[in-house]
């Protein structure tokens, strides 16, 4: 794959940048790990903290601007006996990530798992084949990403 030609500046402003605002929701460390965590079905605050060993006060601020930003669901639930408490469920929105996230794992099973199998890996639920994240072409079919060009919209 060849090298874009060298510009002086990015041709979109950051304040006008939907890459910006998407990294500025959930580009952190913790929200990331709370992210991936939700995509294979951690629901509950203890369960989060449990996995993560994230500080409680971090991750009830990161659980809350997720729940705000519409990428999760705060549901109640009752164990008998028990206060209520709520469980957090991916929104449609949290679920549309769930492609950028295999993505990542995918780029890290490639270049930084150090020659390891990758600890998961992600399969068609109908043909049980396995599944990569790419690109998809208007077509239906696959692009490689040697043949993606950036194209601004001026205005």
């Amino acid at each position: 794959m060849s090298s874009p030609p060298r510009i002086s500046r990015s041709p979109v402003a950051l304040d006008r940048c939907h890459l910006a605002r998407s990294i500025d929701l959930v580009g952190e460390r913790w929200t990331l790990l709370i992210l991936r965590a939700a995509m294979f079905g951690v629901r509950r605050f203890d369960d989060f903290q449990e996995e993560l060993k994230c500080p409680r006060t971090v991750l009830s601020g990161r659980l809350k601007q997720l729940c705000e930003a519409g990428i999760l669901d705060r549901e109640p639930y009752r164990e008998p006996g028990r206060r209520t408490r709520y469980e957090y469920i991916l929104t449609d929105k949290g679920r549309a990530l769930q492609p950028v996230l295999v993505m990542l794992t995918q780029w890290g099973d490639a270049h930084v798992g150090e020659g390891t199998p990758p600890p998961v890996t992600f399969t068609d639920t109908r043909t049980k084949k396995p599944v990569r994240a790419g690109f998809i072409g208007e077509t239906g079919r696959s692009v490689p990403a040697d043949r993606l060009r950036v194209k601004v919209r001026r205005g």
